[in-house]
């Protein structure tokens, strides 16, 4: 059998995400969730804290639309891995690299990345005209 590593996290930004460039000019951006494990009482309940990384398209609308506060669901894998600090000590990270994140939230909860400019829709179309004209359908034209 294959391996997996797949992960699936829907949580809330503890911070705006940082979107840097490599060296290569491959936007990165890194951002941290907090996930709610939703079990025991909710006194009880324990909240993780996980590092998310994203690259090229999705790093850039996770830059331009997520803030702190807003809900996502982050589906990737888990990457390991270390680092030598400036003072030269090891360490070591667990963080999900994001394949793909989704925005959550009512509508008015989220920037308005979806909605059209006022100044990018055409005045002059009456939205009173038939869209679909149906005088001429024939029941008979139907294939089952």
């Amino acid at each position: 059998m294959a391996d997996l590593n797949k992960v699936l996290l829907i949580g809330r930004l503890t911070r705006d995400p940082e979107l840097r460039y490599t060296g290569s000019g491959t936007p990165v951006s890194n951002f941290s969730i907090a996930v709610n494990s939703g079990f025991g009482k909710s006194d009880d309940n324990k909240v993780d804290f996980i590092n998310i990384v994203a690259w090229n398209k999705t790093a850039e609308l996770c830059n331009q639309y997520l803030e702190k506060g807003k809900q996502v669901m982050v589906e990737g894998r888990l990457q390991i891995r270390s680092y030598q600090t400036q003072e030269g000590q090891k360490r070591t990270t667990a963080e999900v690299v994001a394949n793909f994140v989704q925005f959550l939230g009512k509508a008015g909860d989220a920037k308005d990345y979806s909605k059209p400019k006022s100044e990018d829709i055409d005045q002059d179309v009456d939205t009173n005209e038939e869209f679909f004209d149906n005088s001429n359908f024939d029941e008979d034209d139907i294939p089952f």
